[in-house]
């Protein structure tokens, strides 16, 4: 009894924290709403500064976080203000998972059509529809069980996003089981590159190409092991007929980033291994192209994913790019970088409720 004790008091603690760290709304997001039949069942949150907007941006958050928290740890929407582009953040209710996770190893919520999916895909026909978007400026990125949900959506829809990014993710249909789930975050049990592409392939409309994919993950990820972000790469690479090439290999502020391209040249898969970090989104909050917030799972290691992305899109004006662009990745960025350590916090939330809800056998 003793023990149990611990655990309830471990489990207490922990969503006390979880909730602080998921109410912290600080009224820059809206609500979307009357955007479908949302099969899915989730909640979404908007923002939008210009009309029309010049592209929109889908970002999904991590197990543990709410849209206005990873808004404010990424800085999404404050660059957006400044670029003129939308954002649209899909929301997990606690009802559908209590620890606020996209349900990506879920088959009924992990398929073109169905459940979460089909969701997002109605908040994003929404959003592009209401305010005149191009439906050819649509981008898509997530964390962790977001990053995850990421790679459905650009798997599931290519024929809704122009390019995405994954950051501490997991590839494709790669678990349809929480404990399947589990063994492949552990990087064991992975499918073979070959099953992962032809899986990946037979779920879009089967029209629409795959649309270039950006792999971010952490070399010290003790959540979501790093072998994923190769198994990724691997199932990308093969998606786009580059498996067997090789990359343009560089650095950007101090971190390995890898790039596949076409015959052309255009980049269609690229790589970015973030030295020393752990589990969460690469922010920088130290020079003058700073980003977002340090907390849980949002980690200040000298690079700005947000803004490299937007970057990457075409979706930062050509005089702000023009400052801030980094040399090509494979020229070395000499600009130092902080030490990147494996977590900002000295236990990641995450963490905390996964091994109480698993020890105490109610994690599902």
């Amino acid at each position: 009894m003793r023990g149990l004790g611990k655990i309830v008091s471990r489990l207490a603690a922990a969503r006390r924290t979880m909730q602080a760290a998921t109410s912290n709304d600080d009224g820059r997001l809206a609500a979307l709403e009357n955007f479908g039949s949302n099969p899915g069942k989730l909640d979404a949150r908007v923002f939008v500064s210009a009309t029309p907007p010049t592209a929109l941006v889908v970002v999904l958050h991590g197990c543990t976080q709410s849209a206005s928290v990873y808004d404010r740890g990424s800085g999404w929407s404050k660059l957006a203000e400044s670029h003129g582009f939308a954002v649209l953040f899909p929301q997990q209710p606690r009802s559908n998972n209590p620890n606020l996770c996209f349900n990506w190893y879920v088959p009924g919520d992990a398929r073109r059509g169905r459940g979460e999916p089909a969701s997002i895909a109605q908040m994003v026909r929404h959003m592009v529809a209401e305010h005149g978007i191009a439906p050819s400026r649509v981008f898509i990125t997530g964390l962790s069980a977001g990053g995850a949900m990421t790679s459905i959506m650009l798997a599931c829809y290519p024929d809704l996003f122009a390019a995405g990014a994954i950051i501490a993710g997991l590839p494709f249909a790669v678990a349809d089981t929480l404990p399947g789930a589990l063994e492949s975050m552990r990087g064991q049990g992975l499918p073979s590159r070959q099953v992962l592409a032809a899986k990946a392939r037979a779920a879009g409309d089967g029209a629409a190409k795959p649309p270039p994919v950006s792999v971010w993950h952490g070399t010290r990820d003790t959540i979501v092991d790093p072998v994923n972000a190769t198994a990724i790469v691997d199932q990308w690479r093969d998606l786009h007929g580059v498996g067997d090439a090789q990359p343009r290999t560089g650095q950007v502020n101090g971190h390995r980033r890898q790039i596949w391209s076409d015959a052309r040249g255009r980049p269609l898969v690229e790589r970015y291994d973030i030295e020393g970090m752990g589990h969460g989104t690469p922010i920088d909050t130290r020079d003058g192209q700073a980003c977002g917030v340090a907390g849980p799972h949002m980690l200040d290691v000298g690079i700005c994913s947000t803004r490299e992305m937007a970057n990457a899109w075409g979706l930062i004006s050509a005089a702000d790019r023009q400052a801030s662009e980094h040399p090509p990745a494979w020229e070395h960025e000499s600009r130092p970088r902080p030490h990147a350590a494996a977590s900002t916090h000295p236990k990641d939330v995450g963490a905390v409720i996964e091994d109480a809800l698993r020890t105490a056998g109610l994690m599902r």
